[in-house]
């Protein structure tokens, strides 16, 4: 049995994520002697879920410390040195709830997953009655949000930048003057943004900025749809740019002063660029997932450092797998979501929402920004295959697409991955979550790219139905 996909457990409370399975996962994850600090999203089901997987830790042994709502990134800040379970589903519908795990400020990796879905599979029991831990309440909200501020500052473009060094920050307050609307999605982003970016002296609009379980302002996935009205208020406000996130704050987006969304491999390439040109190390590393753009390895390459890529959802996989090969990773991330070394090893869409802001105002405009950044025409593209095709699709597209690109160089690690000489690539992977193969291409001629690798996903699918 393996309960947990790319980012925990998820799925609908009434009969997935359940209070049962909340109270095995705590029975699992805790034991004698072990601190679990634990918090929750602000969605309805929260805070039943939460007691149950305090009961769980508890009667397992654990000292729990309760941290009431907080961002999921509040929640990863304070289990430095413990372990810490946050009950939330990120940017899923309200009527679903989740469970994340960590440790030292770390998610859970596939083994220690594993290992939590195998003992609730053999049957989870309590600690004797003598054993059993206690439970205390905890503010973290004000000391995390103290040390995103540490964290941020003094940071702004350097001097070898292509932007050159930028506008001159004030040391207290960098970004004072600058007009921000934030869409905090009715999401633990509420309980952070907004606070960081005022602390730094800016003008911060707050859109949809109390928490609430429903998400009556908007879905909780930002994606350019369920942000069209933000858009417009980000346009017609004339706010210099957005900030969106999703429920629980890990994921940021960025929209422009025109109301168009920034794509998430734009914002990768920024960030990377910022990271490599500010670090010390001699040989910097950026992590990334197979489907990013090629812009981010352009940008990279180009401030001197290099790029590694890792399957989708193992960003702590390829940060270990650099690191015991005396590497230095600087920055990681996959689409909408960022791990900051010098932070720590967490997915903080509240931290990248700070960074940005004061990059923007260093630049002295977002245009300016991503200016020296190739946004050449990306798509994506999902394609139906039936669960039971996937594997033999995906051994099939392992000849056909190098037989079919023959002056592409082919590599077949994270699905089948073609590379053009002109920069152009074409990524086809199995979803791990729907019945689909994604198809991911970026090219100046991506309509052309995308419709003949699609022919010959179609192809394979028809070969293995025949």
């Amino acid at each position: 049995m393996d309960l947990f996909g790319t980012a925990g457990i998820r799925g609908r409370a009434e009969d997935e994520v359940t209070p049962e399975l909340a109270l095995h996962v705590g029975q699992a994850v805790g034991k004698p002697g072990r601190e679990v600090v634990v918090a929750r999203d602000g969605r309805v089901t929260g805070s039943t879920l939460l007691s149950a997987l305090r009961a769980g830790l508890e009667s397992a042994g654990s000292t729990v410390s309760d941290i009431g709502i907080a961002p999921t990134p509040a929640l990863a800040f304070a289990s430095r040195g413990r372990y810490g379970v946050q009950v939330t589903a990120s940017h899923n519908p309200p009527e679903d709830n989740g469970i994340k795990l960590f440790k030292d400020g770390t998610e859970f990796d596939r083994n220690a997953e594993l290992e939590v879905s195998d003992r609730i599979a053999g049957g989870t029991e309590p600690a004797p009655w003598n054993e059993w831990g206690e439970n205390e309440e905890e503010e973290i909200l004000g000391e995390y949000r103290d040390a995103i501020g540490e964290f941020l500052a003094g940071r702004s473009l350097t001097a070898d930048h292509p932007v050159g060094p930028g506008t001159a920050l004030d040391s207290e307050e960098p970004l004072e003057g600058v007009s921000i609307a934030v869409d905090c999605g009715n999401g633990m982003a509420s309980l952070g943004t907004p606070q960081v970016l005022n602390a730094l002296g800016a003008n911060v609009v707050s859109i949809n900025g109390t928490v609430d379980g429903f998400f009556p302002g908007r879905p909780s996935k930002p994606t350019p749809e369920t942000l069209t009205e933000f858009r417009s208020f980000v346009a017609d406000h004339r706010s210099q740019f957005g900030i969106a996130h999703d429920g629980d704050a890990d994921r940021v987006v960025l929209v422009d002063g025109d109301g168009e969304v920034v794509h998430e491999d734009t914002v990768v390439a920024i960030l990377a660029e910022y990271y490599v040109r500010t670090t010390d190390v001699a040989d910097p590393v950026v992590v990334t997932t197979p489907n990013a753009s090629g812009r981010i390895d352009q940008r990279v390459e180009a401030a001197g450092g290099e790029v590694d890529r890792v399957r989708l959802g193992a960003l702590h996989e390829g940060i270990e797998a650099v690191e015991s090969s005396a590497g230095t990773v600087v920055f990681a991330a996959e689409p909408w979501k960022h791990i900051h070394p010098e932070l720590g090893l967490w997915i903080d869409g509240i931290a990248s929402a700070g960074l940005l802001s004061l990059l923007v105002a260093s630049a002295g405009s977002l245009d300016a920004l991503r200016e020296p950044i190739n946004e050449r025409p990306y798509r994506k593209v999902s394609v139906e295959c039936e669960e039971d095709r996937k594997e033999p699709v995906m051994a099939d597209l392992a000849d056909r697409l190098p037989d079919s690109f023959p002056e592409a160089s082919a590599s077949t690690e994270y699905g089948v991955r073609l590379s053009f000489d002109d920069g152009s690539w074409a990524l086809v992977r199995p979803s791990g979550t729907e019945p689909y193969v994604r198809l991911y291409a970026e090219s100046d001629a991506v309509d052309e790219l995308v419709a003949a690798v699609r022919s010959d996903i179609e192809a394979a699918i028809d070969s293995i139905g025949a």
